[in-house]
């Protein structure tokens, strides 16, 4: 009876996490015709420097992922939820275990862009600007050196004044 409740878990922690099929389908469940495990549903997407709330299974004392360089994961105490964190661009895994070290679930966290972005491409430097409703520059990982640096610096003088007020 415990593993079923898991499994129920399991799946509401995709839904709203955002799992989704190949193609980009959104999931309504993990459970293919039988009970058993549906193969296409263990894909959850996240952008870079954005969080997604999730709730995780029952009984979850571990949470492990894979690559931590691409994705970071925080269980939050005695709520059931936690926080998926993208930090750059890939793919990784994330992995639910109970007390005993069983699995109750693996995922796959992929970590891509925002569509609300606009890049410009001049010779080998790369730009980023975030546009909703206008266009403001911001950072991104593949953006030129010399252009993150200038906007990172910004940035740090922006949250030094911020913390002075």
């Amino acid at each position: 009876m415990r593993l079923r409740a898991a499994r129920i878990s399991i799946g509401l922690w995709l839904a709203i996490a955002g799992a989704t099929a190949p193609g980009g389908t959104p999931c309504g469940g993990i459970f293919a015709p039988g009970g058993a495990w549906a193969a296409s549903v263990d894909l959850v997407q996240v952008s870079v420097d954005k969080a997604r709330v999730a709730r995780i299974p029952d009984h979850t004392q571990i949470l492990v992922i894979g690559q931590p360089g691409i994705a970071d994961v925080t269980m939050l105490k005695n709520s059931g939820m936690g926080v998926i964190t993208g930090k750059s661009f890939g793919e990784t895994n994330l992995v639910a275990l109970d007390a005993q070290g069983n699995l109750l679930g693996e995922w796959t966290v992929r970590v891509g862009a925002d569509a609300g972005g606009l890049l410009v491409q001049n010779g080998l430097n790369r730009e980023s600007y975030i546009c909703s409703p206008n266009c403001l520059p911001t950072i991104d990982l593949a953006d030129a050196k010399t252009i993150a640096s200038e906007r990172a610096a910004a940035a740090a003088q922006h949250t030094v004044f911020a913390a002075g007020r």
